[in-house]
This record gives structure tokens, C-alpha cells and sequence, in this order.
């Protein structure tokens, strides 16, 4: 299995899980067991709970919604995987009213903190979940993407609103409540005490190309998926990726 979304939602998804799938290995070997405890917190619909329970793992989905939980259920269900995946209701803010505390052998934390009301609580309570050598996924929504985003569609003053914003929003009508910078988030990473591992700019081009020409032009797709792999670890694309991916360990 390549990644979890082929074809097209791929795009946003094929770099995070790459490196994801490769960590799971990584602790499999350290742990001595074949099959992880695994925390995906705000994991709704199982977008990677899913491929993660096909690679043999246990899956824990905590999710506020019951809607996307339902759909986590229908779809583990029809991957074979629902004796390897629970859904849980509940939140990153009250995270141990429902999962145990230093459970985990892995923690997703997967498009949270840009919602949250107190991003380095919602970390930590992230980071408090695993087991003492345990890794965390996280991914959040980038500054840097947002801004060219909006000036390459001409919405110049949204631009400068967002870059300079505190929460890098561009205005009222922004539904994305916060986001952030590499170094913001391997600072709130590096004040749980966890070390960073690697950082991958996420959607660097994806989001930027026509969705007609990776649709119709031959072979764009793969060569997309390509540009965007190896754009993913250079620093210098960081600043402009839609989303920001960081691994990190406790050692």
C-alpha cells in the first residue's frame, strides 16, 4: 500500500503518510511487537485510522463528532479493520475523561490545534497520552500557504492580513481559526520535552495547480506526487506549504 487516498486526494495526504507508515515501522521494531497502540485525536472520519488499522495497528479515534464517527465505524467496517478501531466522542481539551493517560505507543494529532482554544494545552494532553517512548504525528495548518494562497488570487490586502495577523487569519470571513509557522510548532513541541525529529512542508503545489491539468494530463499526477515528496523536506518550502507536518519522539 502506497498511500491511504490514491488518486486524488493523495495529493494531500501522500507525504504525512510516507512518513508516518515509516515511524509506525520504526516503533514496531523498537517496541518488539507487530501491533501498535495508536491514538488518533480528531480523527473523524478516519481518513488514517483506517490505512493504520490495515497495517495491523489498534486504533483509538477520538473525535467531537458523532456524524464523523459513524462514518470512521461505516468505513473500518468495509476495510475489515472494525475489530481494530474504537470511536470514542470526546475532545483534545478533555482527552483523559476518555482515553487513558500514557497509553500509547503513537499520537495523531491531526488538524486540532488550529481549533483548539489553548494550542500548547492541546499538545501537551497529546504528548501526555503516549507511552515513555512514543511518537507523535502532528499536522497543522501552515501561515505561509495561506498568504500566497490568497495573493495569488488576487486578494492582496487578505494577504498582508493574514501574514501579519496573530493567528494568521486573513479576515472575518477566514474559516480557519489559527495557523502557524514551522518554528511555532517545533517550539510548542520542544516545551513538552519531546525532541523533533522531521519537519515536511504538506501541499507545497498541490493546492496551487489546476485541478483540471492533474486530472487530464497524462502522467501529472504521479509527477506531482513526486515535486511534492521532494519539496516536502527542504526548509525553504516550508514557509509557503499549505500545512505543516512534524514527527517527533520521546526519548
Amino acid at each position: 500500500m502506497s498511500d491511504p487516498l490514491r488518486p486524488r486526494a493523495s495529493l494531500r495526504t501522500a507525504v504525512v503518510w510516507d512518513v508516518l507508515k515509516d515511524a509506525l515501522e520504526r516503533r514496531v521494531k523498537a517496541a518488539g511487537r507487530d501491533a501498535l497502540d495508536v491514538l488518533d485525536t480528531g480523527g473523524g472520519s478516519g481518513n488514517f485510522a483506517v490505512p493504520v488499522a490495515r497495517l495491523g495497528h489498534r486504533v483509538t479515534v477520538v473525535d467531537p463528532s458523532p456524524n464523523a464517527l459513524f462514518a470512521l465505524e461505516r468505513r473500518a467496517a468495509e476495510a475489515g479493520v472494525a475489530d481494530r478501531v474504537s470511536a470514542v466522542q470526546g475532545d483534545a481539551h478533555g482527552l483523559f475523561d476518555v482515553v487513558e493517560r500514557g497509553g500509547y505507543d503513537a499520537v495523531l494529532c491531526h488538524g486540532v490545534l488550529e481549533y483548539v482554544d489553548d494550542p500548547a494545552e492541546g499538545l501537551r494532553n497529546a504528548v501526555d497520552a503516549l507511552r515513555p517512548a512514543g511518537t507523535l504525528s502532528l499536522l497543522a495548518a501552515g501561515l505561509g500557504g495561506a498568504v500566497l494562497a490568497r495573493a495569488l488570487a488576487g486578494h492582496f490586502t487578505e494577504a498582508r492580513q493574514a501574514l501579519t495577523d496573530p493567528a494568521g487569519r486573513w479576515g472575518e470571513g477566514d474559516p480557519m481559526p489559527r495557523r502557524f509557522t514551522a518554528d511555532q510548532l517545533t517550539e510548542l513541541i520542544a516545551a513538552t520535552g519531546l525532541e523533533v525529529g522531521a519537519v515536511h512542508g504538506v501541499r507545497v503545489f498541490a493546492d496551487l495547480v489546476p485541478g483540471v491539468l492533474v486530472d487530464t494530463e497524462p502522467g501529472a499526477m504521479d509527477a506531482l506526487l513526486k515535486l511534492e515528496a521532494a519539496a516536502a523536506e527542504q526548509p525553504a518550502f516550508h514557509s509557503v506549504a499549505t500545512q505543516l507536518h512534524v514527527l517527533a519522539e520521546r526519548d
